[in-house]
């Protein structure tokens, strides 16, 4: 039967899938050769929540090219799926969704029955992004699909034989535990007050926002002074004055509530006589006005404002270092809802403790210091923001904002000088948490570490010694500055939907008869499981000696129930109510997807994985902490080679982004151009380092690439050039034996590429040879041969035709699996899928030297005719006269071989020898000779001239236009890096476009 006229891909797509799947296409292993190496991609594991956006179908379209081609060539391969609980976000959009619904709210409900609820979710969601990766052909093994919280309790998929992750995460805390590794303490992290949890650096947006700058006075304690000298770049004193204060800005005026001191630079010579003195945060109840010491750090620049700084060890990273360094307090401000806080004693209480601590009196403990709370009792219990406006009325009111001079209209419009508090009005790069949407707000918490200083350097030798590889090479480089500068790893997180901790809680014992409640002298148990932590319970408290009542101990639900229990003769412990942070169990993703602890034959084929193909902005987040955590808990590393892209873009190169309104869905895509279109513009984007700027009329004209192929896959169907059996033909005409050669040369091409993962060179090669060496040239040049050629010579032919369109197939499905899948099957009978074809290994010798030469030359001369002819106009159906001189032996042969064809694509009416052109004539040089188009009497040389020469000077005046923006350095400095690479980028394109008009000008002057 023969082929449809064209190729439906929202019908073929789902079909061939289905029979992909049927086949067992995917499965680990499949189509392997007997003793193949092994590769092995682990798919980073998209939100089990999530839905595809555009850069899950470039990156899984790249992991699925590699994938394709690997398993073609015979190797072992898995491409190992699954999804991440992503604990922040599915709770987010279980907890939205139960709220649509009317259903009682998480903390109504309680833990079990609200995580209880998210297993719901989650396989309600599940299958959403798996079916959308699907959509874009990726031949993953989905048997065996992975869950980073698969075996926790509740999961319905439990005796699936799917991988028990979760036993796994819990392992490889209570080993770290135990070596040391892992430790809880207080550290400043980002905290989401919507979400009342910590976050990681990646889901924080920092945001360009409006913002104010308020200038401050904290007045020397006990109405000291001192001579406040600033001088000029030479020295030279522009401002002496007698000061009462020290001025600091602030764009948090509520955080002053809890500053430890005031620093300054070590160099500032202005602060130095009051170095050492104490000064007054001018906010609070006067009578307890609470003082702190100016001291000097590093930190503070002297050239920007005042050169003074508060320091508020609690609420900011910087002032965090600071206090460290300096020793400090850190006084929390805040609850869990970035509120002020309630607890604790009333504010004169806590701020005698603070002053006494100022003074030298005492010293407190990490744990002391975030125990007072030093908010005012007025301010207490209030939004920070609405405390950050009384903090402002309360200090300007006291007549501690520092003044200055604005300019005014009075009552009948007069311009008038005022004094007015120092508030700039400026932008601020404000935190924000990326799907809260709220401001972040850096907080002093207990949380649990991972001492990344401690597993770092095998991390760091994997790739120094060259066993893993990191492309492109300035991901290296990035690489070493993280983790030669690492910090202690945050691996907690305050929500209910995760990995619970492994520790449990009791208090430690002070004698046979009391239990202590401190927070310092809690004890700890950490064991996989309640009965394990029960055991370590008891061993502990036997050993104090603390109770014989064999039945005295056993698990409560928090601290807080514990402590209501008799404390003669019962304890209870209870379980950490956090849960691990998502990195922490996707760094754990190569080994605990393949079934460790369990010595599985996957993890035996598969482990070490061969190369993990994501995004730069993960890097550390993920790709270094799973370098880490493999080699901290199997001494392997995770993977040989690392590939990253960077983000998708829009055609011009701008971030995406729903407020701007350029965000692509790529399941429209789809829907519109195929499958196939939206791969082949991946891999043709895919420059390694390059940036991804996804053009929509690239990927319309891939779709028009793929019916170029499937026109072309017709015409060889209708000539009978169908059916090869994989077998190399033998040619004897020049055409067949030339497009073998080139056959050869770009299988050679592609598969060099592939191997360095430039996937664009890879497109452009196959792009370049299909449309243009294949569907262009060879069929029109096989056409004389197929239809007048004898019956030797059609068969040649049509078995040259079939072999090289196969190839086409065969070269293209890892970038356009579904209609190659397609024609391949409409094109004979075959005796496996596509999918699992072989995959060629032919080169050069298939390359004839004298064919190569004489088809490049009648391919050169076609097109040399063609471009002079659209450079001038000639009418395209026109045909010309040729004139030809001093033609060697090889061209005339060439000429004499192929001479209809020549006449026939290039228009050519006839062809004579001469000694020399006559005037009016563009000349063509070929090798081994020179052609003529006799041009004068067929066009009007002075109107083309005329209209070329304007539309060159149109061009001149915006090719003006554009340089003087590029070399405008106000311009390339301030307008965003995506403005200034446009701008480039039409220069150079109106440039191009300049040389060609000159070019067919200078073509024009030659005619006359």
């Amino acid at each position: 039967m023969a082929m449809e006229k064209t190729f439906n891909a929202a019908e073929a797509e789902p079909r061939l899938y289905e029979a992909w799947e049927q086949a067992g296409a995917f499965k680990a292993g499949a189509n392997a050769k007997p003793g193949a190496d092994h590769f092995s991609i682990m798919i980073p594991p998209p939100n089990v929540t999530g839905s595809l956006h555009m850069g899950h179908a470039f990156n899984n379209t790249l992991q699925d090219i590699l994938i394709r081609w690997h398993r073609m060539q015979g190797h072992d391969v898995l491409w190992q799926p699954g999804t991440d609980h992503a604990g922040i976000a599915t709770q987010m959009v279980t907890e939205r969704e139960m709220a649509a619904n009317g259903e009682p709210s998480r903390r109504e409900m309680g833990r079990d029955a609200f995580t209880d609820r998210v297993w719901q979710q989650k396989v309600k969601s599940r299958g959403t992004i798996i079916g959308q990766l699907k959509r874009i052909g990726a031949s993953a093994d989905w048997s065996r699909e992975a869950f980073t919280m698969g075996g926790a309790a509740g999961d319905p998929d439990k005796d699936s034989g799917a991988p028990n992750f979760h036993d796994a995460v819990i392992k490889v805390f209570v080993d770290m535990y135990n070596k040391g590794l892992i430790y809880r303490g207080k550290r400043l992290v980002n905290w989401d007050p919507h979400f009342e949890t910590a976050i990681s650096d990646l889901e924080v947006e920092n945001i360009d926002t409006p913002g104010h700058m308020w200038h401050f006075k904290y007045p020397l304690a006990g109405g000291a002074t001192y001579t406040y000298v600033e001088k000029d770049e030479d020295g030279n004193v522009t401002l002496t004055e007698e000061r009462d204060y020290i001025s600091i800005a602030t764009t948090r005026p509520e955080t002053m509530l809890g500053d430890g001191a005031v620093a300054v630079h070590p160099s500032d010579e202005r602060y130095a006589p009051i170095v050492g003195q104490l000064v007054e945060i001018p906010v609070g109840p006067k009578e307890h006005r609470r003082l702190i010491p100016i001291i000097t750090d590093e930190y503070p620049d002297k050239d920007f404002g005042s050169g003074a700084v508060k320091i508020t060890g609690a609420h900011d990273f910087n002032d965090y270092q600071v206090a460290k360094r300096g020793g400090i307090p850190m006084y929390r401000l805040m609850d869990t809802r970035g509120h002020m806080r309630t607890d604790g004693a009333p504010y004169a209480e806590a701020a005698a403790i603070a002053m006494s601590v100022a003074q030298g009196e005492q010293t407190l403990s990490e744990n002391e210091a975030d125990a007072i709370n030093l908010v005012p009792d007025d301010l207490r219990s209030l939004d920070r923001f609405e405390a950050r406006k009384l903090v402002v009325d309360q200090i300007t009111s006291e007549g501690l904002a520092v003044m200055t001079t604005a300019t005014q209209k009075d009552d009948e419009g007069n311009e008038i000088e005022v004094t007015v508090p120092y508030v700039e009005n400026k932008p601020i790069m404000q935190p924000f948490g990326d799907r809260s949407k709220v401001v972040i707000e850096p907080m002093l918490t207990d949380q649990w570490f991972v001492d990344a200083e401690k597993i770092v350097g095998p991390a760091l030798d994997a790739v120094k010694d060259g066993r893993v590889k990191i492309m492109p090479e300035s991901g290296e480089k990035v690489y070493y500055h993280w983790l030669e500068n690492i910090e202690p790893w945050c691996i907690s997180r305050q929500l209910w939907w995760g990995h619970q901790i492994p520790v449990w809680y009791g208090p430690g014992v002070v004698d046979r008869e009391k239990l202590s409640w401190e927070s310092d002298d809690l004890q700890s148990f950490c064991a996989s499981n309640s009965e394990d932590a029960l055991a370590k319970a008891l061993k502990y408290y036997d050993e104090a000696g603390w109770d014989d009542n064999p039945n005295f101990l056993y698990e409560v639900e928090d601290r807080q129930t514990s402590k209501g229990l008799d404390e003669r003769t019962e304890v209870g412990i209870w379980r950490d109510p956090d849960v691990l942070d998502t990195w922490f169990s996707s760094g754990l993703w190569p080994i605990g997807a393949l079934g460790w602890p369990e010595e599985t034959d996957e993890l035996k084929r598969y482990f070490p994985t061969s190369t993990l193909v994501t995004g730069q902005d993960i890097l550390f987040f993920w790709v270094a902490r799973m370098m880490m955590m493999q080699l901290a808990v199997v001494d392997e590393i995770p993977f040989d080679t690392v590939y990253l892209h960077g983000l998708v873009r829009d055609a011009k190169g701008k971030k995406m982004s729903k407020s701007v309104g350029n965000v692509v869905d790529p399941l429209e895509v789809i829907d519109e151009y195929g499958a196939d279109a939206l791969r082949f513009s991946s891999a043709a984007m895919a420059a390694l380092g390059g940036v991804l700027k996804l053009d929509m009329q690239r990927i319309a004209g891939y779709r028009n690439f793929g019916t170029k192929l499937w026109n072309a896959a017709r015409f060889a169907e209708m000539n009978g050039a169908v059916g090869n059996d994989g077998s190399l033909p033998t040619p004897t005409a020049t055409v067949n034996k030339w497009i073998m050669g080139e056959t050869a040369k770009v299988r050679e091409v592609v598969d060099a590429a592939m191997a360095q993962y430039r996937f664009n060179d890879a497109a452009q090669a196959l792009y370049a040879f299909v449309w243009g060496k294949v569907c262009d040239w060879y069929v029109e040049l096989s056409k004389p041969l197929l239809l007048d050629g004898d019956d030797a010579m059609k068969a040649e032919t049509q078995a040259t035709m079939g072999w090289v369109i196969d190839q086409c197939l065969i070269l293209l499905h890892p970038i356009m699996p579904f209609i190659t899948e397609e024609l391949w099957g409409n094109l004979g009978e075959r005796q496996k899928m596509l999918i699992h074809a072989d995959w060629p290994t032919y080169g050069s010798e298939l390359v004839d030297a004298d064919a190569d030469r004489e088809m490049n030359w009648v391919i050169n001369l076609i097109e040399s005719v063609r471009s002079a002819r659209a450079q001038v106009h000639v009418p395209v159906g026109l045909y010309i006269p040729v004139l030809v001189t001093d033609l060697d032996a090889a061209g005339q042969a060439a000429w004499d071989n192929n001479e209809v064809m020549i006449k026939r694509l290039a228009r050519i009416d006839s062809l004579s020898k001469t000694d020399a052109f006559p005037k009016g004539c563009a000349t063509i040089a070929v090798e081994g000779g020179s052609f003529g188009l006799p041009l004068a009497d067929i066009i009007d040389v002075d109107a083309e001239k005329a209209r070329l020469e304007k539309n060159i000077g149109k061009l001149d005046k915006e090719l003006g236009g554009l340089r003087g923006r590029l070399n405008n350095p106000k311009f390339v400095a301030s307008a965003p890096d995506e403005v200034v690479a446009e701008a480039r980028e039409n220069l150079a394109l109106r440039e191009e476009e300049a040389d060609k008009l000159r070019a067919a000008l200078e073509r024009l002057a030659e005619i006359g």
